[in-house]
């Protein structure tokens, strides 16, 4: 007879396999800026690997564009308008863990697979619960992925990719305090606009503006009768969505973008990614039996960061301190 321990790693193997989908869909259908990015294709493994995530970005124009006529020495010099942010890779581990008195006492088929299904449904909420807290963070945690908080500062500045936004001024984001001392829906909407104008480019422009609890409640306090403002194509993907312009608003509420935080990203997720690496997407490893302990350890990797190409065309909204 197979011992519990192997009927368990068995069982645990063929769930994650079984649902690999359902974990990912849980970590972004967890938050409404990861479900956006899923749906334009913005989560997507590095198939190379490599040292570093480098993302290819561009900075400047072409200099080679030239009026000319007849017989004019065209320029035909090297443009160098490509180069590359290049960021670290990041790692999280998961463990779906039994211990040998847990084993024992659930031998039974049924009551094994009641136990796989309960340990696996907690790491999938685990996963999701603290990936929806990473990608707003500032990465100052050990080992945590730069997320908003790192990406998109309240100056501009800051090293991102590798870059210094201070050296390389194009490199810098928007951002824009609102006036006075206490939001208003008035001086609310004077800063988005401002904002948003200064991270508009031709048909670039926010496709998404997520907002704290404090903004999103004088925001939608401004909008309470004019039904006309929600977004439906958020609302088809589960999460209640406003509208302002043409961009998607909604709020998250999380330990690093909480209640009383009054912060708003202005986002363009044609610039923004979370890249993953091919082999640790929430990935199964083989089984761990600790030296020490009568256990069995089932370890889920993942292994990525969150990514910009563009941090001109992200803006950041604050209120007066």
């Amino acid at each position: 007879m197979s011992s519990p321990n192997s009927v368990f790693t068995a069982m645990v193997s063929t769930t994650m396999r079984k649902h690999y989908k359902k974990v990912v869909d849980n970590v972004t259908k967890h938050n409404g800026l990861l479900t956006v990015m899923k749906n334009k294709g913005h989560i997507k493994t590095d198939a190379e690997g490599g040292y570093e995530i480098a993302i290819p970005l561009s900075y400047a124009e072409n200099s080679t564009y030239q009026r000319y006529s007849g017989y004019d020495t065209l320029n035909i010099g090297a443009s160098d308008v490509l180069s590359a942010a290049k960021y670290d890779w990041k790692q999280v581990a998961l463990h779906v863990t039994a211990s040998g008195r847990e084993l024992k006492m659930n031998r039974s088929e049924e009551r094994m697979i009641n136990l796989v299904k309960a340990r696996t449904d907690v790491a999938m909420a685990t996963a999701a619960n603290n990936m929806s807290i990473d990608i707003y963070s500032d990465g100052a945690l050990p080992n945590q992925i730069g997320g908003l908080g790192s990406l998109i500062t309240s100056d501009g500045t800051g090293t991102v990719g590798g870059i210094v936004a201070g050296t390389y001024t194009f490199w810098k984001n928007k951002f824009k305090e609102i006036s006075g001392t206490g939001a208003t829906f008035a001086t609310m909407k004077t800063a988005m606009n401002d904002l948003w104008l200064s991270t508009t480019r031709g048909n670039d422009k926010p496709d998404m503006i997520v907002l704290s609890h404090d903004f999103y409640s004088i925001y939608e306090g401004g909008l309470q009768d004019l039904q006309r403002y929600g977004d439906a194509k958020m609302a088809k993907l589960g999460f209640d969505a406003l509208k302002y312009k043409s961009a998607a608003v909604i709020y998250d509420d999380n330990t690093n973008f909480g209640t009383t935080s009054e912060t708003g990203y202005f986002l363009n997720t044609d610039y923004l990614w979370l890249i993953e690496h091919p082999e640790a997407r929430w990935t199964e490893d083989d089984q761990k039996v600790p030296v020490n302990q009568d256990a069995v350890v089932v370890p889920i990797y993942w292994m990525g960061n969150m990514v910009t190409s563009n941090r001109s065309l992200q803006g950041k909204l604050m209120d007066a301190s």
